[in-house]
């Protein structure tokens, strides 16, 4: 595979998150560079949160694994546990299955970016720890559920 053009990949902008969980992902955009070199079996995504933005709800995953290395600016990981600063070269994992909700914040007033790598998993749960939602991945299609397994109303966000 001939090397990624980063300026000529298409950056991905907004969330598959339904209202009003989609508003607070502004700020946040992404390259998808796994899907850009053709990988199957784990995704690579290039996370660029301006000030104040945030990567995703904190969630954790069932069957996939996660990492995360800041590569410029500063990001505070937020976890169950409390915050920890990451800077530059500093990275984090989260295995699956382990139910410890986390997040990036950028709340600095500099652009940060850093690298996520995950497994496919297919299908796959997450749960997002402070809301009541969680999503079903299954053949590229999200589905959003209550934690409580009931369907999530995508057009009233109820």
């Amino acid at each position: 595979m001939p090397k990624l053009d980063l300026d000529n990949l298409p950056i991905r902008t907004g969330s598959i998150y339904p209202a009003p969980f989609a508003a607070q992902m502004a700020g946040r955009s992404s390259v998808r560079l796994g899907d850009a070199g053709g990988l199957t079996q784990f995704g690579v995504n290039l996370v660029t949160l301006e000030p104040g933005a945030m990567s995703s709800l904190r969630h954790w995953h069932r069957h996939e694994d996660e990492f995360v290395m800041v590569m410029s600016g500063v990001c505070t990981l937020v976890q169950d546990g409390g915050k920890t600063v990451l800077i530059a070269g500093e990275c984090a994992a989260f295995p699956a299955g382990v139910e410890d909700g986390h997040h990036l914040i950028n709340e600095t007033d500099e652009v940060a970016r850093f690298l996520v790598v995950g497994s496919k998993a297919d299908p796959e749960f997450a749960t997002y720890s402070d809301v009541d939602l969680k999503v079903e991945m299954s053949g590229g299609k999200a589905t959003f559920l209550h934690k409580d397994g009931t369907p999530y109303d995508l057009e009233t966000g109820a």
